[in-house]
C-alpha cells in the first residue's frame, strides 16, 4: 500500500478526522505504517482510544478502498492527498487541511491567488447580480473565484467566473458521486471542463447532512486569499465562513446593502465590526496585489519595451495600453480615447492592474508600468 492509498483509506474511515489522522501519520512516520500497525501501539497515540484503534487495527472491514478507486476511475475523479505537490498550499497553513482532495476537472498552480465568495442561498435579485458582476471581474483579472456550488449566491459566483472564461472552484459538501443540489450538476460540469473544478473532501458515495457544509466552509475560507460576503442575513452560514477567515488570518471582505432589508444584515455587521467594504472588484484587487511579486514601476519610455508588454495582452487590453500613453490618464479620458464601452475599458484596466501592467492613482488616473 502506497502512502496515497493509505490516506484516502484512513479519509474514509468514521469520526476519526483530519486532525487525528495527521498525529497518526507524525507518530508512525507515515500513512502505510499506520495501517498495519497493532491496537497498543495505536492507542499510544493522543486522542485514539480503544475503540478507534480497533477500527483502525480492522479497516479493512470498514473501508472498501479498491472499490472507491474504481468509482474514482470511472468518474475520472483524480485524487489529490496532501503529499501532492497541486494541493493548495493554503490549505496546508489551516488547523485541520482536509486528508484528501477528490478532484473533477483540474488544479493548477495559479489557483493559489483566489477569493471565496459566499452569501444566501435565498438571495434577492440585488445579490445575484452583484455576486456575478464581482465574480465575472474577479475571473476575468485573472483571481480564481472559489465558493460551494450552492443556490443562491454560490451559483451566481461560479456562473459569473464561467462566463468570464475565467477560474473557479465548487467546493460541496458531499461525495462527488452525490453532488448537491442536484440541479448544479450542468453547472458542476461546466466548471470541471475546462474553467477549473468540483473538489470535496468526502468519501465519492458520502450524503449532504448538516455536519458536512460547515466542514466544507473552512476549506472555502482556507484555501482563499480572502472571503467576499455578497449578501448574508444575521442567521447566514456564510458569517460562519467569514469568521472562518478572519481566524485563519484571511481578509474579509463585505458588500453593503439596505439597512432596513433583512438579507443585508449580516453584511452591515461584518462592515460595521471591521469587514472591508467593497463596491467593486477593484477594491479586492487592489488588497490582492500585495500578494503578487514586486515588479520595477516605471514609464515605459522606449518602444521596444512597450512592444514586449503589448505582445502578451488580448485586443481590447492592447488598446487600453496605447490609449494610456506615458503620462497618468483619468478614466474618462481612457474611455473617450478608446472608444470602447465603459464596462470594457474598467474590466481591462482591472486586469491590467493585477498583472501589474497598469498602477491606479487618486481620483482613478492610471500610469502604465514594466
Amino acid at each position: 500500500m502506497t502512502d496515497a492509498e493509505a490516506l484516502i483509506a484512513l479519509n474514509m474511515l468514521p469520526k476519526i478526522g483530519p486532525v487525528r489522522i495527521r498525529r497518526l501519520v507524525a507518530y508512525f512516520d507515515s500513512a502505510a505504517a499506520v495501517m498495519t500497525a497493532g491496537v497498543d501501539s495505536l492507542r499510544k497515540v493522543e486522542g485514539i482510544g480503544p475503540d478507534t484503534a480497533g477500527m483502525l487495527s480492522r479497516w479493512e472491514d470498514f473501508v472498501d478502498l479498491s472499490g472507491e478507486l474504481a468509482l474514482a476511475r470511472e468518474m475520472n475523479v483524480g485524487i489529490v492527498t496532501q503529499l501532492d505537490e497541486v494541493y493548495p498550499d493554503n490549505l496546508r497553513e489551516i488547523h485541520d487541511p482536509p486528508v484528501v482532495l477528490y478532484v473533477q476537472g483540474k488544479l493548477e498552480r495559479r489557483d493559489k491567488i483566489a477569493v471565496g465568495v459566499v452569501g444566501s442561498r435565498r438571495a434577492t435579485t440585488y445579490g445575484l447580480t452583484t455576486a456575478r458582476k464581482l465574480s465575472f471581474q474577479l475571473a476575468y483579472a485573472g483571481v480564481t473565484v472559489l465558493s460551494g456550488l450552492a443556490r443562491g449566491i454560490d451559483t451566481a459566483a461560479h456562473e459569473g467566473a464561467v462566463a468570464a472564461k475565467g477560474r473557479t472552484i465548487g467546493v460541496i459538501g458531499s461525495g462527488l458521486a452525490r453532488l448537491y443540489p442536484p440541479e448544479n450538476a450542468a453547472l458542476a460540469e461546466r466548471i470541471a471542463d475546462g474553467h477549473g473544478a468540483v473538489v470535496s473532501e468526502f468519501p465519492l458515495r458520502t450524503e449532504p447532512d448538516k455536519q458536512t457544509f460547515p466542514q466544507r466552509n473552512r476549506i472555502v475560507s482556507g484555501w482563499s486569499s480572502g472571503i467576499l460576503v455578497v449578501e448574508a442575513p444575521a442567521w447566514s452560514g456564510s458569517l460562519i465562513t467569514a469568521n472562518n477567515a478572519a481566524d485563519q488570518g484571511r481578509s474579509v471582505y463585505a458588500v453593503p446593502g439596505p439597512i432596513d432589508k433583512a438579507s443585508s444584515l449580516g453584511c452591515n455587521k461584518l462592515i460595521q465590526n471591521g469587514a472591508r467594504l467593497v463596491l467593486e472588484a477593484s477594491d479586492i484587487l487592489e488588497d490582492l496585489n500585495m500578494l503578487l511579486p514586486p515588479v520595477r514601476e516605471e514609464k515605459v519610455g522606449n518602444s521596444a519595451a512597450a512592444d514586449a508588454v503589448r505582445a502578451d495582452l488580448t485586443p481590447g487590453e492592447q488598446t487600453v495600453w496605447d490609449a494610456l500613453g506615458d503620462d497618468e490618464r483619468q478614466l474618462d479620458e481612457i474611455i473617450s480615447e478608446t472608444g470602447l464601452p465603459a464596462s470594457e475599458v474598467t474590466t481591462a484596466l482591472m486586469r491590467l492592474e493585477i498583472r501589474r501592467r497598469v498602477k491606479q492613482s487618486a481620483g482613478r488616473r492610471y500610469l502604465r508600468i514594466t
